[in-house]
């Protein structure tokens, strides 16, 4: 009997994981498009035309950055959507679809004031911007291009073409000096960001597009159209995966890297596993959208944003 009772302890506890709704929520002025998280600065871009900072601690809005309307192909005014935001020492970046002829316009916001570093008539096919530090910025490029900026000298550093499959995502390392870059085919690289140099290839758990990456502690995590939640050592070069029942459209590590989260079904829940062992300890239930972004604040609360206005907040307690 005892030994019955024990065999169903260790099963229980193998398999349990407890249900979390949110602690709150977050109502953005538009649909958000993209996010980051800054220490306790929440940056939100959106389809309105807005980059709004939230401050999780006073729990309110203390910033917006409006960009004047575009015409639409009616003449219409409509607003410029914003789908890349980052934040470096007070310096917001930002991504718009408002440059003529449908290139995007990258912009700097300090000190209240907004420049245009990057237009139109440079005719970048830019997706993704990053801060590396306060004068490189790293972009993505629809093409799977990996571009370092200058925007001092404003000027290219270096541009390196990854791959001939269409950009997906990347992130950055904690310390910015590496990149990982996901596209269509669900191959990965891993690049220097200061030389653009690719370091490594990480390829074989995810055969088709692979939507998010995020890089923390040396492991990367991966979203795939594949129904695969892959994740790669670096160190090791080997990498594992987690079968879902839907597309995954969004991940993330803990700052640790012990903890990762996958959007795994079609509810948009957002399922969390201790990376070591795969193992499921927690479901995160109440997005309403499609999932896009998820981050961790530590390795209990999280943020997540989907396609809408409401961005989640969450606390595992486990």
């Amino acid at each position: 009997m005892r030994y019955l009772f024990t065999l169903w302890l260790f099963t229980y506890t193998l398999f349990a994981f407890s249900i979390v709704n949110p602690t709150h929520q977050i109502e953005a002025n538009g649909t958000v498009k993209d996010m980051v998280l800054n220490v306790t600065e929440l940056v939100i871009g959106t389809d309105n035309g807005l980059v709004q900072v939230y401050d999780t601690v006073e729990k309110r809005f203390v910033k917006e950055i409006q960009l004047a309307k575009i015409k639409d192909f009616m003449g219409d005014e409509i607003p410029a959507r914003v789908f890349s935001v980052d934040v470096y020492e007070g310096r917001y970046l930002f991504l718009s679809d408002s440059g003529k002829g449908g290139y995007t316009n990258l912009w700097i916001e300090e000190n209240n004031q907004t420049h245009l570093i990057i237009g139109a008539e440079q005719k970048q096919a830019m997706i993704k911007a990053r801060f590396i530090d306060s004068r490189h910025i790293l972009l993505g490029l629809l093409g799977n291009e990996a571009v370092l900026f200058d925007v001092v000298d404003k000027k290219e550093i270096y541009r390196v073409q990854l791959s001939e499959s269409k950009f997906s995502d990347f992130a950055l390392s904690l310390d910015k000096h590496q990149a990982v870059f996901s596209c269509e085919s669900g191959i990965l690289n891993v690049i220097d960001t200061h030389t653009g140099k690719v370091l490594l290839v990480l390829q074989g758990q995810n055969v088709d597009n692979v939507y998010k990456v995020d890089f923390k502690q040396g492991i990367v995590s991966a979203a795939g159209q594949d129904r695969r939640a892959a994740l790669y050592d670096t160190l090791s070069g080997k990498g594992t995966y987690i079968q879902a029942s839907f597309l995954i459209y969004a991940t993330a590590l803990s700052p640790s890297a012990k903890r990762v989260a996958f959007s795994m079904d079609e509810e948009n829940t957002i399922s969390i596993f201790n990376r070591n062992t795969k193992t499921k300890i927690a479901q995160l239930k109440g997005q309403k959208s499609t999932l896009n972004t998820i981050l961790f604040q530590d390795e209990e609360r999280l943020f997540s944003s989907s396609d809408d206005s409401t961005i989640m907040v969450w606390k595992i307690n486990q």
